[in-house]
């Protein structure tokens, strides 16, 4: 038995759409930064925050990750209409960051040298770029001009890239419209850079001084498409400062809960689409920072949003082979950032 003509079809578009929409994804932050005390108001509060030493050059590798997903269980799995699979990219960029400048509010003035590429691509499962420019093989393709270009940013100590980065150089370097070249320069894209480099787990500049147990939140919107969208409340959490080598290190978790900013407007958004009614959904939206507090740098810093929404068509009668008809749909989101050298 088949699930039902009217949730079929939703869920066919659905399907469809979905992974038609190649990581179709957008996202915007809005900044809501509140500083809730914690319990250990005793300690002495530490400065949570980036610092900056003229020609100091480090190593960072940054892992961008974006996917969507539909898999099909009983009845579906053998319907000809529907198809499921994987969708998506994964980014890996090694940069070295080279301080040219600070200013007297902290600020520096970064040249941004990128070393290492690897890109991937996939839709429905297959896989369509596969990149590595440490491949001899790879050397022709267009992303392979990426190695060696740089651009400049201005980072504050609120790990906030101030102003527009200066990318034309590196993307003058980068010519041809083939789908490699076209993916190299919207690395480059002045949108794609801030991401790259921007730390939204610090507090604010006057609200840096932090003791373990103080919290402070930003909130962030995504939009699913036909899925509709969400906004979150990251709420960030000194946890504690540890001794390492002679450093000291500061643990910042995160946790995400849904938030009532913008609510209004999201009410609109998930109105013009009955499609998320109809699914059971499960969330996880986590982070960690490790900030060495000695040299002012971030040592790891992670976030990563999953989601999953599934319906099933109960209608199934026990006990048959195919089982309950049931359709399963996901998204991925994660962004890593790791000091190197």
């Amino acid at each position: 038995m088949m699930i039902s003509d009217k949730i079929f079809h939703c869920l066919a578009v659905v399907a469809a759409c979905s992974l038609l929409l190649a990581a179709g994804c957008a996202s915007a932050d809005k900044e809501t930064v509140e500083t809730r005390p914690g319990p250990e108001e005793q300690l002495p509060a530490v400065r949570l925050a980036l610092e900056f030493t003229p020609q100091d050059s480090t190593i960072y590798r940054v892992i961008t990750e974006r996917e969507r997903s539909v898999e099909l269980e009983g009845a579906l799995s053998d319907d000809a209409i529907l198809e499921g699979g994987h969708t998506g990219s994964r980014v890996e960029i090694t940069f070295t960051q080279q301080i040219q400048s600070v200013d007297d509010e902290g600020n520096a003035v970064a040249k941004i040298t990128i070393k290492e590429v690897k890109y991937s691509a996939k839709v429905k499962d297959e896989t369509k770029v596969a990149f590595d420019s440490s491949r001899k093989e790879d050397q022709r393709n267009p992303l392979a001009k990426l190695i060696g270009q740089s651009y400049t940013i201005k980072i504050s100590p609120a790990g906030k890239v101030v102003g527009e980065p200066d990318v034309r150089k590196a993307q003058a370097a980068i010519r041809g419209r083939s789908p490699a070249g076209k993916t190299a320069l919207e690395l480059l894209k002045r949108d794609a850079v801030k991401g790259r480099h921007t730390i939204p787990a610090l507090p604010l500049a006057d609200k840096n001084q932090v003791r373990p147990g103080d919290s402070w939140n930003r909130v962030k919107k995504f939009s699913y498409d036909l899925m509709g969208a969400e906004s979150y409340e990251r709420i960030y959490t000194l946890k504690e400062i540890k001794d390492a080598d002679g450093r000291r290190i500061a643990i910042v978790e995160m946790n995400a809960i849904p938030s009532s900013e913008m609510a209004e407007q999201l009410y609109k958004e998930q109105a013009t689409s009955a499609f998320s009614k109809m699914f059971d959904s499960t969330k996880t939206y986590t982070g960690q920072l490790k900030l060495d507090l000695t040299a002012g740098k971030v040592e790891k810093y992670f976030e990563k949003l999953q989601i999953e929404w599934v319906v099933v068509d109960l209608s199934i009668k026990q006990g048959d082979d195919k089982g309950p008809a049931a359709l399963k749909m996901g998204v991925l989101r994660l962004y890593s950032l790791e000091k190197i050298d």
